[in-house]
């Protein structure tokens, strides 16, 4: 009785080695099916990836660090603990400047990106006018992970920040024209700024104060 239900099995291993030619010959039909995919499969130099953080930066002109974060920062990260997908916040706050980073949770949908940066903005944008005088910003800037496969340098002896800003703008011009040149940014530009000097005595007398001035 046993051994009639064991010849009734099917044997795969007894079907393959009566079956040789016809076994190989399946197997080299799957791999050269594998082999045409596989060169068919989409491929990418830079493969599309979404950064979830985003960058805030205040500037306070002749605030000590301490009043930036009492002021700025915790008022800022306060008002963004309000933002739904909001993961955690790492902020920075030295003399002068404040700096926050917004993360969002790694479950929230790609989708839903462009509406949380919004979000971000507009919460932000309506207590900006809370902050105290002479805040400048928030600036916010959710692009610094793009990624740059080209870096070029700019340089030439004679040649002030200025002129050479000028001449990286007309490079800029022509390399924007260029077929696959999405963005271009500058790297290590100075700002340019224009000083005046102005004695005690005469601020004194005209009643005028720096931040005025500022």
């Amino acid at each position: 009785m046993s051994t009639t239900a064991e010849e009734g099995r099917f044997n795969l291993s007894a079907w393959a080695l009566r079956h040789q030619a016809l076994v190989v010959f399946l197997i080299a039909l799957a791999t050269a099916f594998g082999i045409l995919a596989y060169t068919r499969l989409a491929q990418s130099e830079d493969p599309p990836f979404t950064f979830r953080v985003m960058v805030m930066r205040t500037f306070w002109p002749g605030a000590t660090a301490r009043q930036v974060q009492e002021q700025v920062t915790d008022r800022i990260g306060r008002k963004l603990q309000e933002t739904p997908a909001i993961d955690f916040l790492r902020s920075y706050s030295r003399p002068g400047e404040s700096l926050i980073f917004f993360t969002m949770k790694d479950s929230a949908p790609v989708s839903e990106v462009p509406a949380t940066w919004y979000q971000v903005r507009k919460k932000v944008g309506d207590m900006a006018a809370t902050l105290p005088q002479g805040v400048q910003g928030p600036f916010f800037n959710d692009e610094f992970g793009d990624v740059y496969t080209n870096i070029y340098t700019l340089e030439g002896d004679g040649f002030s920040p200025a002129q050479l800003h000028d001449y990286a703008d007309q490079l800029r011009s022509v390399l924007l024209r260029v077929p696959g040149v999405a963005k271009i940014d500058y790297f290590g530009d100075p700002d340019q700024h224009i000083y005046i000097e102005i004695s005690n005595t005469q601020l004194t007398r005209l009643g005028i104060s720096p931040q005025q001035l500022g």
